[in-house]
């Protein structure tokens, strides 16, 4: 057994601080498996083209005292090549003061590589050793390379606005002992930044060495405390080199770009991992894990690139996380978890002819705090001719991570509550509520499939948890199969049949939904408006389900839950 662990040790593609968070994880045996085919010891043809096509080349890089920088080198498209598999050759120098050109003159310097194309937002990463320097550029001799994944890289287009290389003869470096009010305005306005690690080479200068990864997010993203930086760590390719590298010597180098004005800010210091369950974690929508950098230095390089970068859009990943200023909200409201609070109606939607959706903010200046999908908010209202407030619960129709909940009520022919809503709630009104809570709720982690089952307005939790299974989808790139069964009386009665097959239409199938109605309307047609009539039977969900194992969810008036029971 010995012998084969340390078989395993001598052959892995990961050292041993990125296999511990990978075991951390649950990872562990996937990555290895992955880890084995996808990373290697050459560039494939792709990657090889791919170089060659870039304006930019970031590149991480440890000085003499041994503090990791990251930094960035640019030439017109060719300026990098690859002459065969295991080279890749770059035609550029670093700016005069950047600590990279140092590391530049030293052949078996290792230095880590990331190529990244923002406009397609492809990426790929090369982490090497420096083979032949000179003037004019340096050549690479590969260790690993290997391709990620375009999360929350945001779309800019590059023009250049002078020749490539004059940059390099410019005598326009700062060294900053402390961060200085350029540079925390530049920070805390950053959407994106590139960060260096490393671990010094010994056993297998092959798996160690350094390492240059990117990182994005909404502006905002990375939080500002003094010289300390806390960064969120959002779900990635779970291979972890960054953070198995912090694991193993916790210090990192960081570049942040004004992509308006071509200044560059490097920073070097050192790094503290907070894990899961940190409350700042928890809070911070997206957030798997965050870490902290404490500034020991740094430099900055005032029109250092020769090109300017034109945003465009975000990452479809990068809108779906948070920022520090909601995280400071959230935390702030979590003591106020079991106390009811003021929510501003801020839109009614009638979604049926019976069901109508109210979305509520809080008004105390605290944030929304975070629910499990499928749970319910209790509100409290005083309606008309009502001495006393009186408590209803309803179970939210908003995801998880929504800025807002959303509760959708149907009018009850002698609900006093639900009548006074639909009658009296308009934009602008406040309620008082708690928090959501509740033990009906659903796993987006689980992998086996889940049924869903509803009839009438049952299908309001069902609503949240479809739109959590999407949202964490797109977020981890694992979307839990999910089959919705939906039974009203008549299409008009049906609420949210148009936003479930928009749900299908993103996940690609993975969410897939089944309209039932009791009477059909003149011109309706089965199979366009609907799926079938009457009720949902065991034929039915035979007929649709493939043979597996599922975990069913079932809401709805007590009769039709009864019978799906029995069923």
């Amino acid at each position: 057994m010995q012998d084969k662990t340390q078989q395993d040790a001598l052959t892995s593609p990961f050292h041993s601080g990125e296999q511990e968070i990978q075991t951390r994880t649950g990872k562990r045996e996937v990555m290895e498996r992955f880890g084995r085919r996808a990373i290697r010891s050459f560039m494939p043809d792709q990657h090889r083209e791919f170089f060659a096509q870039l304006p930019f080349l970031v590149v991480g890089s440890v000085d003499e005292d041994g503090w990791p920088w990251a930094s960035l080198l640019s030439g017109k498209p060719g300026f990098m090549n690859s002459p065969d598999p295991t080279t890749l050759q770059v035609s550029a120098a670093a700016s005069k003061g950047d600590p990279l050109a140092a590391a530049l003159t030293k052949t078996g310097t290792p230095l880590g590589l990331l190529g990244i194309e923002m406009m397609t937002r492809r990426r790929n990463r090369l982490n090497g050793r420096l083979a032949k320097t000179g003037p004019g550029g340096f050549s690479i001799t590969v260790d690993q390379s290997f391709g990620n994944c375009p999360q929350y890289i945001q779309n800019r287009t590059v023009d250049f606005v002078r020749e490539p290389g004059a940059s390099e003869q410019l005598n326009n470096a700062t060294s900053l002992p402390s961060l200085d009010d350029q540079a925390l305005a530049m920070i805390s306005n950053a959407d994106t930044f590139f960060v260096s690690s490393f671990v010094q080479p010994k056993d297998r200068p092959d798996i160690e060495g350094v390492d240059v990864s990117h990182r994005g997010g909404r502006p905002g993203f990375v939080k500002v405390a003094g010289e300390t930086l806390t960064i969120p760590d959002y779900t990635g390719n779970f291979l972890f080199n960054t953070l198995g590298n912090f694991l193993v010597n916790p210090k990192a180098g960081l570049v942040f770009i004004d992509f308006a004005t071509g200044d560059l800010l490097l920073l070097t210091g050192t790094v503290e991992i907070l894990w899961e369950d940190e409350p700042e974690v928890q809070a911070f929508k997206g957030a798997e894990r965050a870490w902290r950098f404490t500034v020991d230095h740094g430099v900055r390089l005032t029109d250092a690139l020769p090109f300017r970068a034109t945003f465009h859009d975000y990452s479809p990943n990068t809108l779906i996380t948070g920022d520090w200023a909601e995280t400071t909200a959230i935390l702030a409201a979590e003591a106020k978890r079991r106390a009811w609070r003021p929510y501003q109606v801020t839109c009614v939607e009638d979604e049926s002819t019976v069901i109508r959706s109210f979305y509520l903010e809080p008004t105390d200046g605290d944030g929304l705090l975070s629910f499990q999908a499928g749970q319910f908010l209790t509100i409290r209202v005083t309606p008309e001719g009502s001495e006393r407030p009186i408590i209803r619960t309803y179970t939210t129709s908003s995801a998880p991570g929504d800025s807002y909940y959303r509760i959708s009520v149907k009018r009850e022919p002698n609900g006093q509550i639900s009548n006074h809503l639909h009658d009296t709630l308009k934009p602008g009104d406040v309620i008082e509520a708690k928090a959501p809570c509740g033990q009906f709720f659903i796993d987006a982690a689980e992998t086996r499939p889940a049924v869903l089952i509803a009839g009438g307005v049952g299908i309001t939790p069902m609503m949240s948890m479809a739109l959590h299974i999407a949202n964490e989808g797109l977020r981890t790139r694992h979307t839990r199969p999910l089959t919705i069964f939906h039974s009203a009386k008549t299409t008009d009665q049906r609420a949210f049949a148009n936003a479930f097959r928009t749900l299908e239409q993103r996940t690609n199938h993975s969410i897939r939904y089944y309209s039932f109605v009791s009477r059909i309307a003149n011109g309706e047609k089965p199979g366009v408006d609907f799926n079938g009539t009457g009720h949902i039977t065991a034929d039915v969900l035979r007929q649709v389900l493939p043979l597996d194992d599922y975990d069913f969810y079932l809401c709805g008036p007590p009769p039709f839950m009864q019978a799906l029971y029995d069923i």
